[in-house]
């Protein structure tokens, strides 16, 4: 049996070895993975099976489906069509070619930095329902906060409101009763994803991180908020700050796309009626651009995007993150625009909900601001929000954080405001927040304890898992 154990060893490590070097990866990410299984070949062959090998996987939606969903937003929004406005038309030529919708305009918009503002009028909101709730959250968990919006999804489809309800299923592991509960009172429910054994399937390193309301096709919510009580009350140690944005109008059609995509592929079900898609009236100023990012795409959207608007950009970009583990191609962007005179500000959290990604963001800023890239650590609690700001014209708030996750892994959502005024309002908020944060300086920086950098270098090497 030994001998036999080991020969089929031996067959798989060489069998994935081939596999590796035939995807033509990068040099340095190959020569990783083959050092790992060579030395450590079955740690090595179940780290590459859960978090390395990226199987090819069916689009998110078949062609066919996701024109027929782009359709309905032409037929019901043909209107308000309205490209982006320059220095931003070729961001927005980009994201066409890369499967997104046009900007809509006539929309109104709120942006909310405290949770609790933004609870109550959503559920302000879904309380005025009257033909559907659609409802995607990378986690809602059965607390308080929790417990308070299932029994409002509940009245209402037992009111005769259509309720579906999709969440991660490897984020929300452990509250399978709590799904079951919704599900036996009326409403649909589907995991995204489904993981039956998450410490063993290939999919356990895909998350849907998205966070789409949609009611009644004409009020849409998005943003980096989950529903959980922390968001409003905060860790032990320090407040939430996060971002999410409201949206009426046109562009909500963007966001009823996005969520019945991620419902066929949980699914199987295609949703295309028109009743999802009702004509809108123009409600406020703000052209808005829905961008999807999906895993199972050739291109990157979100970090794409940014490398875009980080060449287009004249004065400045401001970027919110609470995870700074970016790609080398991101990176590369980003001191680029510093060093070509560009003012680039990054703020993080001082301190991380997480141990290992906070030191493992750490280890990056030396690098950022060598290059002129101005780093701000935030210091009046953990900051959550995932928003970019330039130029007093464009603003962006979503889902997509500036790491190898959210760009390459995650199932990620931003809306991306062609607005002189939200872009204004995003910058006094980051301006609001410089107020509560530090800024790096590169001397000090590099003066610290060498057990801290230690520590930073050795996180980093998990970023692929984080």
């Amino acid at each position: 049996m030994s001998l036999f154990f080991n020969i089929v060893l031996v067959l798989a490590l060489i069998g994935i070895l081939i596999y590796i070097i035939a995807e033509n990866q990068h040099p340095t990410q190959t020569l990783a993975w083959v050092l790992v299984i060579v030395f450590l070949p079955v740690v090595g062959l179940i780290l590459y099976f859960l978090v390395g090998h990226r199987p090819v996987r069916k689009q998110l939606l078949p062609e066919a489906e996701r024109l027929l969903l782009q359709q309905r937003v032409t037929e019901s929004q043909a209107q308000y069509i309205a490209p982006a406005p320059d220095p931003y038309a070729k961001l927005d030529s980009l994201q066409r070619k890369l499967g997104q919708g046009t900007p809509l305009a006539g929309n109104a918009t709120r942006i909310y930095t405290q949770f609790y503002s933004m609870l109550d009028d959503l559920l302000a909101d879904m309380e005025q329902a009257r033909d559907h709730i659609h409802f995607e959250f990378f986690k809602f968990e059965d607390d308080k906060v929790g417990r308070r919006v299932a029994e409002l999804l509940i009245r209402k489809a037992r009111e005769g409101v259509r309720v579906r309800v999709q969440y991660d299923d490897f984020a929300n592991i452990f509250r399978k009763e709590f799904y079951r509960e919704l599900k036996g009172a009326g409403i649909e429910v589907k995991p995204f994803l489904a993981i039956n054994f998450p410490f063993i399937s290939p999919d356990a390193n895909f998350r849907n991180h998205r966070k789409i309301v949609v009611v009644d096709g004409r009020v849409g919510y998005l943003g980096g908020m989950n529903i959980a009580e922390r968001y409003g009350e905060g860790l032990s140690w320090g407040s939430w700050r996060d971002t999410h944005l409201r949206i009426e109008g046109p562009a909500v059609a963007q966001l009823q796309v996005a969520f019945l995509s991620d419902w066929r592929f949980s699914s199987g079900e295609l949703i295309a009626e028109p009743r999802y898609f009702p004509a809108s009236t123009t409600v406020g100023e703000t052209p808005v651009q829905v961008v999807v990012t999906n895993p199972t795409d050739a291109w990157h959207a979100a970090m794409q995007g940014l490398i875009q608007l980080l060449g287009t950009a004249r004065k400045y970009v401001y970027l919110q993150t609470p995870y700074f583990i970016p790609t080398s191609t991101m990176m590369l962007a980003l001191k680029n625009a510093a060093l070509s005179g560009l003012d680039v500000r990054v703020m993080l959290p001082e301190r991380s909900d997480s141990l290992l990604t906070g030191l493992a963001s750490k280890s990056y800023i030396k690098e950022a601001l060598a290059a002129g890239v101005k780093i701000y650590l935030y210091q009046g609690g953990f900051l959550h929000a995932k928003t970019i700001v330039s130029d007093d014209a464009f603003a962006s708030v979503g889902s997509t954080n500036l790491d190898v996750r959210s760009f390459t892994l995650d199932f990620e959502i931003d809306a991306y405001c062609y607005d002189p005024a939200v872009a204004v309002q995003q910058k006094a908020i980051f301006e609001q927040d410089m107020a509560q944060s530090v800024a790096v300086d590169l001397d000090a920086w590099l003066a610290r304890p060498r057990w801290e950098k230690l520590k930073e270098s050795l996180a980093r090497l998990f970023s692929p898992l984080l």
